[in-house]
């Protein structure tokens, strides 16, 4: 017997067979029913030979999860944590332990997908209603959604929503000088393609009369708190409309926007229990009026009611998403910031009104006694009247103060004629006291901390303060014990099916493992309490870290350069637009504005390219899936002055491997345009396919599906872009980076976006190496192949590729189903919960099928559950077909069936109960049992309600 070395013994790639679901066994059984003796000769028979990379990854090899996390944590050691007063819509906050545990640190909240299947949804739509309620009544508006990316895109995305909206026609957006210097910068990259000139101005010196609309800070972000009332009547005058971006803390003790008179409320939720996260990601939202809903960006989940009338909660108004409206959309946003809606809306559920108000009277307390002990020291204040941001104003001493704060381990902002302090919930009597020993600097006065918060009145306007209640529904009222809290929160936990529960089988959305050693680090403090603007000093781990990370993804993609900055796939494809923007203007060659994409497009790419300034022509695509080439061929000829780029999602958005990929990029780059490769699927090249070897010019990564960081309910995610290296110069910049003159500007409020959620993706690819990484593409190509063997014979599978192979996905082609039966995506949907199982997606890219994506994660036992539950499913169908069974009383057409339905005394359905509740074998021990039975989306939108309904709603459903 040889004996195995120490190196063996260490098991250095013990990771790479955790991540993967199948066993060896497994995957020689699945490879067996493909005909192939390999994983390699299955890839070289899927994969075209003519598309495979030239050259290895250069990632080091895989490391161990124990190794990994002490390497990740000697890097994170390199940042340093103080406290920051940096303040600009950047706070310290407290997680309430029972929420960081639950949520934040629960797979059953992480790892779930948007809800796009209400009926096992339940939970964290309730908890994203509770998240529009708390916005609606904070900030006295009558609608809110259920999140955007942050404060910044928040702003741009209320900049266009009031465009549409405002009966001035100018082409002017007014911005106060007094909002936050990172939302201005994100306008004005978002306003210049779009033709609208932002000018940053004094509101109290005079409104522009070309503006539509308006941009207010409230508190601003110096700290005062001024009277807009008078503003917003000039500007409805002028037949503008007016956005403000409002503290929602502020919010509980300042009379809210609504109140006098704003059209849209946006913000940031960060310091509801958010930690910094050097960025992000963080909840930032949007309210508005009534009549704007139709128009209003972002997700929104609404009331409506189930088959038995009880109350369910369900995404309304969807027909104006980017999705379906595609270049005509308000916004290109897709998902937003579900899990940290969660978490704020949560923090509003455990403090109530009550605590919330004491929260804020205690910072702004000790805002009052700070500023008052700074006056006795001899320095004169920007503003006598503020909420919880102190800006003292010295020339000749700023630079020394914030040079002695950040000595004392307090960061403060060091502004042009002074210094700004913003104290938050993690500061108390020893902070003031601190600051006031930074700001002495020689002058002799006493300060007595009891004496001065027993003199000193509060510095809010006494006709600001709020009159109104908010908050007012019982759920913010009944939680107050932690195990009260503990307990609400498993309950809506239990109501959804997430990654914790069974596979999600959702093509082009890659639900793959969210390994608990990835997730570890986003809460050490090290990395989650950095703030975004916190000196470089501080930083050093961070951008390791971070350069660390572009560097691999580069490696992934074959690219020369990436940035981490777009927070979001959607933003990420934005940006590479405006990327090849900057590089046909910097050529001389401003005019090239069309944009050429293929019909099975996701939305998001004509919606990004209308933001981008460009003009879309759509490419048909032929009988297989495939881009049309010669209609490719003939539009880029048509269009040669004029093209600008070509968005292409590789492999398709079908699922195969197109092989003429090269000659389409070739194609494009000969009539002067660029090629951006939507990244959606790169789950199936990674380790095998470079994709700028392929011809493409830029793209965006998901990280939130082929490097694993969870998609968190519908968001947080993360879009790099990865950029040719004549595109270099242009990549996102930030007034806090070292930006070249080229580069466009700032796409996301933080300069590294949401980078508290990288060391995911960072340790996963560390873990993973090149061969793992390699590996996992080869298993998801093998796993999707599998089930579309075991289903071809129960279900037409539309798409193929080379030797009739797909990609990493499969279609499979409902619509002859609802011809011969009466049964249609939507029932074999509902029937799959049932089984257990969230639907695969649902009629994209093509209308009356079902696009399955397994991932590499899922073992071959959850691939035959899965199959075996479709295969179910068809002959249910096949009963209806041959006509035993008439489809309107069919399992399938009640589906799902709830514990309410089956346990009721009555019983008129032609299929027994436990048919309906058990429709496979074995299922018993572990039954999934939805909340709710199948939602009425017609009634919903007709009935819209977008906050909690009350609680008679419920006890009139059960009656």
């Amino acid at each position: 017997m040889t004996r195995p070395t120490l190196n063996e013994l260490t098991a250095h790639d013990a990771f790479v067979q955790r991540h993967i679901g199948p066993s060896d066994d497994e995957t020689a059984a699945m490879l067996d029913a493909l005909g192939y003796d390999s994983l390699s000769d299955l890839t070289d028979a899927a994969v075209p030979r003519g598309i495979r990379r030239e050259r290895p990854m250069t990632l080091d090899a895989p490391r161990g999860e124990a190794e990994t996390l002490a390497e990740l944590a000697e890097i994170a050691g390199q940042n340093k944590v103080v406290k920051s007063l940096i303040g600009q819509g950047y706070y310290g906050t407290v997680t309430p332990g029972v929420i960081l545990r639950n949520i934040l640190e629960n797979p059953a909240w992480y790892t779930a997908y948007t809800p796009y299947q209400p009926e096992i949804s339940q939970g964290r739509l309730e908890a994203l209603l509770n998240f529009q309620t708390m916005v609606a009544e904070l900030t006295g508006m009558d609608i809110a959604n259920a999140s955007l990316l942050d404060e910044g895109t928040a702003a741009a995305e209320a900049m266009m929503l009031v465009r549409k909206l405002a009966r001035n026609k100018g082409d002017q957006f007014f911005v106060s000088e007094r909002c936050h210097s990172q939302t201005i910068e994100v306008m004005r990259t978002r306003a210049e393609p779009m033709g609208i000139e932002v000018v940053v101005g004094d509101e109290f010196a005079g409104l522009p009369a070309e503006a539509f609309g308006f941009l207010l800070q409230y508190p601003a972000t110096r700290g005062g708190v001024h009277h807009y009332a008078d503003i917003v009547e000039r500007a409805h005058g002028n037949d503008a409309l007016v956005v403000v971006a409002a503290d929602p803390l502020a919010l509980t003790l300042l009379t809210p926007p609504g109140e006098w008179g704003a059209d849209v409320v946006i913000g940031s939720t960060q310091r509801f229990g958010v930690p910094f996260g050097f960025g992000g990601p963080h909840a930032a939202y949007m309210a508005t009026k009534d009549a704007h809903k139709r128009s209003m960006p972002g997700r929104l989940v609404g009331v409506s009611v189930d088959a038995a009338g009880r109350p369910a909660y369900r995404l309304a108004l969807q027909t104006r998403e980017q999705h379906i409206r595609r270049e005509k959309a308000t916004s290109n946003i897709c998902t937003a910031q579900v899990l940290l809606a969660v978490i704020a809306s949560m923090y509003a559920v455990y403090h109530g009104p009550e605590g919330l108000t004491r929260i804020a009277r205690r910072v702004h307390r000790l805002a009052a006694v700070l500023a008052e002990g700074v006056r006795r020291l001899g320095y004169e204040l920007d503003s006598d009247r503020f909420f919880d941001t102190v800006t003292v104003k010295t020339r000749d001493w700023g630079a020394t103060i914030w040079e002695t704060a950040r000595v004392e381990g307090l960061n403060l902002r060091l502004e042009d004629d002074g210094v700004a302090v913003s104290l938050d919930e993690t500061c108390d009597r020893a902070t003031v006291e601190k600051l006031w020993t930074c700001f002495r600097q020689g002058s002799e006065a006493e300060l007595d901390f009891d004496a001065i918060e027993a003199e000193v009145a509060d510095a809010l306007p006494e006709d600001l303060v709020r009159t109104s209640a908010f908050l007012t529904h019982p759920v913010f009222h009944q939680h107050r014990s932690e195990t009260e809290m503990l307990r609400y929160l498993r309950r809506l936990s239990d109501k959804d099916i997430a990654l914790d529960r069974a596979m999600i089988p959702l093509g082009s959305c890659t639900m793959k493992l969210n390994a608990t050693a990835e997730m570890i680090p986003i809460t050490w403090p090290e990395f989650a309490n950095i703030h975004p603007f916190a000196p470089a000093d501080q930083t050093i781990g961070y951008h390791r870290l971070i350069t660390e990370l572009e560097r691999m993804l580069a490696a992934a993609t074959g690219y020369a350069a990436v940035s981490v900055q777009p927070n979001a796939g959607s933003q990420g494809e934005y940006a590479g637009l405006l990327v090849i923007r900057a590089y046909h203007r910097a050529r001389g060659e401003g005019h090239r504005d069309v944009c050429l994409i293929p019909s099975s497009a996701h939305g998001t790419n004509p919606a990004s390219a209308a933001m981008a300034g460009m003009r879309v022509v759509v490419v048909a695509c032929d009988s297989h899936g495939n881009v049309d080439v010669d209609d490719l061929r003939a539009k880029a000829a048509q269009h040669a002055d004029s093209l600008a780029a070509l968005m292409i999602t590789y492999p398709s958005t079908h699922g195969v491997f197109e092989e003429r990929v090269k000659e389409i990029c070739s194609i494009v780059h000969e009539h002067g345009g660029q090629v951006y490769t939507d990244g959606a699927n790169l789950n199936a090249l990674v380790g095998l396919v470079s994709l700028q070897e392929l011809g493409s010019d830029v793209s965006h990564m998901n990280l939130h599906k082929t490097f694993c960081i969870p998609h968190g309910g519908g968001g947080p995610g993360v879009g790099p872009i990865g950029v040719a290296e004549h595109l270099v110069p242009y990549l996102p910049g930030h007034s806090e980076l070292d930006n070249l003159e080229t580069a466009i500007g700032a796409v996301s409020a933080a300069p590294y976006g949401s980078a508290g959620i990288l060391p995911i993706s960072w340790t996963y690819i560390r873990m993973m190496g090149a061969e793992g990484l390699t590996r996992a593409t080869r298993m998801a190509i093998l796993n999707a192949n599998y089930v579309a063997k075991r289903l071809e014979d129960h279900y037409p599978v539309l798409y193929t590729g080379p030797n009739g192979l797909v990609a990493h996905e499969c279609i499979i082609d409902l619509r002859p189903i609802k011809d011969s039966s009466g049964v249609t995506v939507d029932d074999v949907a509902k029937r799959l919960i049932d089984f257990g199982f969230h639907a695969p997606t649902m009629s994209f890219p093509v209308a009356g099928t079902l696009m399955i994506e397994p991932t590499e994660s899922e073992s071959k036992v959850e691939l035959d559950r899965f199959c075996d539950a479709m295969i179910a499913i068809r002959e249910e169908i096949r009963a209806i077909e041959n006509g035993d069974v008439p489809v309107e009383h069919s399992a399938l057409r009640n589906a799902p069936h709830t514990a309410d339905d089956l346990l009721g005394s009555a019983w008129d359905r032609p299929y027994p109960r436990r048919a309906g509740a058990f429709p496979a074998p074995g299922m018993e021990a572990s039954k999934y049992w939805p909340p709710v039975s199948r939602i009425d989306n017609v009634y919903g939108d007709r009935n819209l309600v977008c906050s909690c309904p009350p609680i008679e709603a419920y006890q009139d459903a059960a009656e």
